[in-house]
């Protein structure tokens, strides 16, 4: 069920990807008019079949909409939609929001931010998410923000149409900062589930049924219940993401660690054996490939 806003709104949404659209049609149903733009014309026409406006480049977005979107690849994305040619930060408005929905490195987060305020005044906040393609369909997203506490209140009931929980981290930074933790645990996960999925089949058991029998113990967990059936299930078509987005996060953390020195030994374990799967199977290789590389050689 889309929990709506009480009052509709004008927003923007730039990046209509495999997140991008499933969130943008659920802003479009909870009420909302919602301007578009993606590099990718195609993108742009399935976001329009949802009921969404086509805009011709960020800055007409960022006119229109009371509150701007973001969902991109990474920090050199943000920053060319941001800056670039016809860019947000080109418009002169009254004061706005935008919500990166993308998830980049915390220190190009609040730069970003800064030099935004800057040049037109409009406020940010770095809104990260967890739940990938199903839970941006589903509504049942994880958004872990930083800003400031009444920017995200303005923002709230928009980000509830798209998600099932908006916690406030801290200031602008803490959203991408908390969202490397959940990778550190997301990255560990697959790795850790690829090897209980192996040894399951290697010894003879039934692997896609350690979900039913581990649920409720102390292994159980999101990941447990999703990953390990698709794992088991052995198929090549992408399910979750391609490894190089994982490794992007993964460098980010390893970066970050390094300023504060902490120690990530399993982190770092959890990057090699992703790196290893991108030299195997190349860079759009799916997370959950991370399984195949344990398979036994024929001889």
């Amino acid at each position: 069920m889309i929990k709506s806003s009480q009052q509709t709104a004008e927003l923007g949404f730039i990046g209509i990807g495999r997140m991008g659209l499933p969130m943008t049609s659920r802003l479009i149903a909870a009420g909302h008019k919602v301007y578009v733009y993606d590099l990718d014309s195609n993108k742009v026409i399935a976001a329009e079949k949802a009921g969404a406006k086509a805009a011709k480049h960020p800055a007409e977005v960022a006119d229109k909409a009371e509150i701007v979107f973001l969902c991109l690849t990474d920090g050199a994305a943000v920053e060319e939609v941001v800056f670039g040619s016809d860019g947000i930060a080109s418009v002169r408005c009254p004061p706005k929001i935008v919500v990166d929905l993308s998830s980049i490195h915390p220190d190009s987060t609040r730069s970003i931010a800064a030099r935004l305020k800057v040049a037109n005044g409009m406020a940010w906040i770095d809104a990260p998410v967890s739940g990938g393609p199903k839970g941006a369909a589903e509504g049942t997203l994880a958004v872990m923000a930083g800003g400031q506490e009444t920017e995200i209140e303005r923002v709230r009931p928009y980000v509830l149409a798209m998600g099932q929980r908006l916690t406030r981290m801290g200031d602008v930074g803490a959203g991408q900062t908390t969202k490397l933790c959940n990778q550190i645990v997301a990255a560990c996960s697959m790795v850790v589930l690829a090897e209980a999925t192996r040894l399951a089949v290697d010894a003879g058991i039934d692997a896609s049924r350690l979900p039913e029998a581990l649920a409720g113990g102390f292994a159980d967990s999101i990941p447990l219940q999703l990953f390990v059936p698709r794992m088991a299930k052995d198929a090549d078509e992408p399910q979750i993401g391609p490894v190089s987005i994982i490794l992007k996060d993964l460098d980010m953390i390893a970066d970050v660690a390094r300023t504060h020195s902490t120690p990530l030994p399993m982190a770092g374990l959890a990057a090699q054996m992703f790196r290893l799967l991108k030299a195997a199977r190349g860079s759009q290789a799916d997370v959950l490939e991370i399984y195949k590389l344990s398979e036994p050689k024929l001889s």
